[in-house]
């Protein structure tokens, strides 16, 4: 059974996954920025919805190196979701060196006990994703996000397929970043992937004069659109 993740952003965007049958939600902030946490207040609209809703634990862009002070920013994060009754967190924490940082990724684990743990796509940036994938399973995390270390996950087919390999049903492999559905069933045929995870945005609307003179907003933006994730999951229920 093949299963459709749609990260969301905004509160008109939770529920317009809700409308095009997502099954559940990676919530954050920033979508642009390759998504931070999301506010409490977007975390307790999220807790009330019929599906089950992942935050990700993302305290700034950039690099997963983190400092003592950002760790105590996602260990309070990650309280906050729990105690918001959210489904699991999606975080991750790398070394200088391009390996996971496993003693941070324990403290963060620990604090989220009893929640559903996903290793985000900081996994894409680790120099031996073999090794590393062991690692992660060892720490308790029920999937992994990732496009095999490429780009996008058309372009990572063949990392993907040797994650599922490597993986055997041991730990799930959530496929992300440029997925369609013009795109997955083909990716699902040559990866073996159960799981995809995609933003389905529509397409970019420009802000006002007004809005970018102020600096209130980018040049466009784009929102999560409920024809999409009905397409994609249509694409996903055909494969």
């Amino acid at each position: 059974m093949s299963l459709l993740e749609v990260c969301v952003d905004t509160a008109a965007g939770l529920h317009a996954a809700v409308e095009g049958g997502a099954d559940r939600i990676e919530l954050c902030s920033a979508l642009d920025l390759g998504g931070l946490t999301a506010s409490a207040g977007l975390m307790a609209e999220a807790a009330g919805l019929p599906l089950p809703v992942i935050a990700l634990i993302r305290p700034r862009a950039g690099g997963f190196v983190y400092t003592a002070a950002e760790e105590r920013v996602m260990l309070r994060d990650i309280e906050q979701a729990a105690e918001l009754g959210l489904a699991g967190i999606a975080v991750g924490a790398l070394t200088e060196e391009g390996g996971l940082d496993l003693p941070l990724l324990q403290r963060l684990a620990r604090e989220a006990s009893g929640l559903q743990l996903c290793l985000h796509r900081a996994f894409d940036l680790v120099h031996d994703p073999v090794a590393a994938l062991e690692q992660v399973l060892a720490l308790g995390f029920q999937r992994i996000l990732t496009s095999g270390g490429a780009v996008t996950a058309p372009a990572g087919a063949a990392g993907l397929a040797a994650l599922v390999g490597q993986s055997r049903g041991r730990i799930g492999i959530l496929a992300g970043s440029g997925i369609t559905p013009e795109n997955v069933g083909a990716l699902l045929s040559a990866t073996g992937v159960h799981e995809v995870h995609a933003s389905c945005r529509g397409p970019a609307v420009a802000n006002t004069p007004e809005l970018l003179a102020f600096g209130f907003g980018p040049a466009t933006e784009r929102t999560t659109s409920a024809a999409i994730v009905r397409n994609l999951k249509r694409g996903l229920l055909g494969h």
